[in-house]
């Protein structure tokens, strides 16, 4: 099992950027995939972005892909998330979550471990 912390959520503007990040503590991080998901109000949680257990892949959805970069640092054990050129639209609860098999998926099957979540708020 392993247990993950987001942090670096916030109040932005738009244009402005944010780095989330996703501690985890538990059995060895570097065995799980690990993706951004985020849900907003009155919206179902979505994909984000996921990367492989190296890192070596990344995926990301349409909504993100040019400003969101996913990465891990293994030894630390945290996932982050850096966020550029925010939108409006980004606002959301974002969740980092953890994916055992270790292959990268954009949906959220197989995504069995799941943190409590970070605001992150874009005013216009």
């Amino acid at each position: 099992q392993v247990q993950l912390v987001e942090s670096g959520g916030g109040l932005v503007q738009a244009g402005d950027s944010l780095r989330l990040s996703c501690a985890a503590s538990g059995r060895a991080f570097s065995w799980y995939a690990m993706g951004w998901f985020r849900q907003a109000p009155g919206k179902e949680r979505e994909f984000v972005a996921a990367t492989s257990v190296s890192g070596a892949r990344t995926v990301y959805a349409d909504s993100v892909k040019g400003r969101f970069t996913i990465s891990r640092d293994n030894a630390k054990n945290t996932v982050y998330l850096q966020m550029n050129s925010l939108k409006p639209d980004d606002t959301a609860v974002y969740f980092c979550a953890a994916r055992p098999s270790g292959s990268v998926s954009y949906g959220e099957v197989g995504y069995d471990y799941w943190g409590q979540g970070t605001q992150v708020t874009v005013s216009s």
